[in-house]
């Protein structure tokens, strides 16, 4: 495909800087770009890859004002390339076509209209499905659960009874939603298991990567909120609340009957205890273990979770620590070279 920057540049309601006439025929990253691509560049720390990669055109934000390159200045040049990408790489995906024959249906499904099942998936009963959602092969649905409009579940997950889904939902690969929560009770050494009995209702927009297991409530529900977006390898516990448009990144472990609110961002390997709460706007950094509730717009990071920038003066002392023992180990030397003469007197 062959746009001119001008072109591009209203598909994605930018402004150009320098030569709109010039054509543009493929997409790069911004170190792999060569001539005839366009590439973008959203992180501040980057902005000198931009008199060096081979681009024709970069997509930048609106603080960029001139490079050697013409440029396209948007409000988000990350979404800005994604609509890009899309315009020339149309998606090659063929998602599957009507219910195949190896499906396995149980009794009194709702299946709405162009709804699409793989091979050797299994539907168990009372299911109701939305118009338009796509479930792959091998995937296992239990009975009393429900899948909005539009949703896309992909091979091999598995949706235990009762679970509730919203529309335009997409679950990767590998995902297990509704297993039982982790509760027993430990009497003469012995564990004894809890009874699981609540459900996991999932909003509408969310996305749920690979092998990410959200365990279904004690009693009542765990909730994943609208526009949510969880990546793989995440664990989230029985009784979790999870709020509105927030990031869940790879490896994070959240305990259970914890709640997080609206717009938070939990980094990879950060660990969350039970019965905690996390305010709106939160970050929680990569490793942080929260131990305790953070307040909205809070940025923690270590171990313990503290407030950023103490957190940051912590772990510039124990880098120092090897030259504070040598210090001390020299202090202490001398105070026994001063207590030695002090005795000879």
């Amino acid at each position: 495909m062959r746009k001119t920057l001008k072109e591009i540049a209203q598909l994605i309601e930018g402004e150009v800087v320098g030569d709109g006439g010039i054509v543009i025929t493929g997409v790069a990253g911004i170190k792999e770009a060569k001539n005839g691509d366009i590439t973008f560049l959203a992180n501040p720390k980057y902005f000198s890859l931009l008199d060096k990669t081979g681009a024709s055109a970069i997509i930048t934000s609106r603080e960029v004002e001139k490079t050697v390159k013409p440029i396209i200045r948007t409000e988000n040049p990350s979404l800005a390339f994604a609509k890009i990408i899309d315009s020339f790489t149309p998606s090659e995906v063929t998602h599957p076509k009507g219910i195949h024959n190896t499906a396995i249906l149980g009794k009194n499904i709702s299946l709405g209209k162009n709804v699409a099942v793989g091979p050797y998936t299994v539907i168990d009963d009372n299911v109701s499905i939305g118009d338009n959602a796509i479930i792959y092969s091998g995937c296992f649905i239990g009975h009393h659960s429900k899948i909005g409009p539009k949703s896309l579940i992909y091979p091999n997950v598995s949706i235990r009874e009762g679970v509730i889904i919203g529309s335009r939902v997409i679950i990767h690969s590998g995902t297990v939603i509704g297993s039982d929560g982790f509760g027993f009770a430990t009497i003469k050494g012995m564990h004894h298991k809890i009874p699981q009995i609540g459900i996991v209702e999932i909003g509408d927009d969310v996305e749920i990567g690979a092998n990410v297991t959200i365990d279904r409530a004690r009693f009542d529900k765990t909730i994943i909120g609208n526009g949510t977006k969880i990546d793989n390898l995440v664990q989230i516990a029985h009784n979790v609340i999870i709020g509105e448009n927030s990031i869940i990144v790879a490896q994070a472990g959240i305990s259970g009957s914890t709640t997080v609110g609206c717009g938070v961002t939990i980094a990879g390997q950060a660990g969350l205890a039970g019965h905690i709460s996390i305010g709106d706007g939160a970050v929680l950094a990569a490793q942080a273990g929260v131990t305790k509730s953070v307040p909205a717009n809070t940025i923690v990071s270590g171990y313990p979770a503290r407030p950023h920038d103490q957190a940051k003066r912590v772990n510039a002392c124990i880098q120092n620590l090897p030259k504070l023992y040598e210090a001390v180990t020299r202090l202490k030397k001398k105070i026994e070279e001063l207590e030695l003469k002090l005795k000879n007197k």
